[in-house]
């Protein structure tokens, strides 16, 4: 007995140990945790249940038969965060560089597996050279496992990745099929082919971090969903991400009680949207003041930021909120705004999350960049994403509702529940000026006519009232009393119960 006990030792700190101290010592002088402090960090103190410690490589080629360290490069387990139970893997960069073998592999499908069963979300933490190549085709293999995971798991149970070193190949498809990718600046990054290959085949000079940082994926690809400054900010941040979450798509988001009033008014409201219709103003503080606390988690803040998407509570029940900002390109829905928004729908929808659309948009961008782009199909996308979402959808139009656009927005004729507007709202198939050099065509070349004609059909169609009229906006209110009837809303929809008709599987236009 007292030689099993003292050989379960030695094995637990050879996998403890990782790589060994020096290569501990370089992975901080990086700036990076190992991969088992960032598991410390993220999970609460001493919830962390280990899984596979022992499990070790089958490679016999190369000499790999003489390396073979206790847990393969890879840490994995569940644990709670703020008392939820959270299945984890992080890779090891001290061990043969994080690559991926066939029992890597392997480690990462098990809590994938478990996590699906139990109903719990699952955090990866990326820190890996790519496919062990040692091992050859079953390297591969190991990841087409795990990508059949991702797969499975979509809109089932919550997935976050984190890309926390290199993470390049085959490997980036993994964090790519998950819901949300955060990444840390300098010194993780992504990419398909690197630098190298880059120069060889398309004769460009490119770095590592211009190919593939966190600041490229967070500003000008939209493939991170956040950027942050180091290793703990990223695990702390991911902390207070996971309580916006369900556990999986058969429980309600968590409720947290707040000291916020639902009934709360708030007077400066009155005054944010200017009295010019071209003068822009800032939607990120509507969405401040309205919230629960002040408190919003933006997905994407550096990214097709003509829209504002994130997480926040009201009356203590997380919301999806949607939000036009005129402070850039007018509040137009672009291609990558669309993508964006339609992307942060469908998750929402997955998980019961109600969304809050903040409406203030002058229609579709226009151009030959956008139309040789594709906006056709990616404005599609939008709208197929609000036509198809059956959660609770709350919609209020601040000032301009101008064209598709209005449509595209959670309108009352894509099952929108409840559509408020502002007294300031315009809801119309185009500004004024423009609608009557279009009808009027004739009196182009008499200005003070067409001033006239303009302030007429802003009289007449320029408003909320013919909306109204028709029953597409429920009520005008007074933007003092936002959150009090969002709160309200939201209450009454809490028990809503609707299905889309039966199918395998929609055919989103991607």
């Amino acid at each position: 007995m007292h030689e099993i006990v003292r050989q379960l030792k030695e094995k637990r700190d050879a996998a403890i140990w990782g790589g060994g101290q020096a290569r501990i010592d370089a992975q901080h002088a990086k700036g990076k945790l190992t991969a088992r402090e960032r598991i410390e960090l993220l999970l609460d103190p001493g919830t962390f249940e280990e899984w596979d410690m022992f499990v070790e490589h089958r490679c016999a080629e190369f000499g790999m038969d003489r390396q073979t360290i206790p847990g393969d490069g890879v840490v994995t387990g569940y644990g709670m965060i703020n008392g939820r139970i959270v299945f984890v893997f992080s890779q090891d960069f001290t061990v043969f560089g994080g690559s991926l073998s066939e029992a890597h592999a392997e480690k990462i499908c098990k809590i994938m597996d478990q996590a699906m069963k139990v109903g719990a979300p699952v955090i990866g933490l990326n820190d890996s050279g790519g496919a062990r190549i040692q091992e050859g085709v079953a390297s591969l293999g190991g990841y087409a496992e795990v990508f059949q995971r991702n797969v499975l798991a979509s809109g089932v149970i919550p997935q976050i990745s984190l890309v926390m070193g290199p993470c390049a190949g085959g490997a980036v498809y993994s964090p790519a099929m998950t819901d949300f990718i955060f990444m840390v600046k300098n010194t993780s990054y992504m990419y398909v082919t690197g630098p190298d290959v880059v120069r060889t085949v398309t004769h460009e000079t490119v770095t590592h971090e211009e190919l593939g940082g966190a600041r490229t994926h967070a500003t000008t690809s939209g493939v991170a969903d956040r950027a942050f400054d180091n290793d703990v900010e990223a695990l702390l941040m991911t902390r207070r991400f996971m309580n916006y979450l369900p556990a999986n798509n058969r429980v309600p988001p968590p409720h947290r009680p707040t000291p916020d009033p639902p009934d709360r008014t708030e007077p400066s409201l009155d005054s944010l949207v200017p009295p010019r219709p071209n003068q822009p103003y800032d939607m990120s503080e509507l969405i401040l003041k309205i919230v629960d606390d002040g408190d919003f988690f933006e997905i994407q803040p550096d990214y097709a930021r003509n829209i504002v998407v994130g997480l926040a509570r009201m009356e203590g029940h997380p919301v999806g909120v949607i939000a036009n900002q005129p402070l850039v390109l007018a509040g137009c829905l672009d291609i990558k705004s669309s993508i964006k928004a339609a992307r942060f729908v469908r998750f929402c929808d997955c998980f019961g999350i109600p969304l809050l659309t903040l409406i203030d948009v002058p229609g579709f961008l226009p151009g030959t960049a956008q139309e040789y782009g594709g906006i056709i199909k990616h404005g599609a996308k939008l709208l197929f994403a609000y036509g198809e979402a059956t959660v609770p959808k709350v919609t209020l139009i601040t000032r301009k509702a101008y064209g598709g656009a209005y449509d595209v927005m959670a309108s009352k004729h894509l099952r929108g529940d409840v559509n408020f507007a502002w007294p300031s709202a315009e809801i119309a198939v185009m500004g004024p000026k423009g609608a009557v050099e279009i009808i009027f065509r004739k009196e182009l070349d008499k200005p003070e006519r067409i001033a006239e004609l303009s302030e007429e059909y802003r009289v007449k169609f320029a408003n909320p009232f013919i909306a109204g009229k028709r029953g597409y906006i429920d009520d005008v209110i007074m933007p003092e009393q936002t959150r009090t009837r969002i709160c309200r809303s939201l209450a009454m929809l809490r028990t809503k119960s609707l299905e889309n008709p039966w199918r395998k599987h929609d055919n989103i236009p991607l």
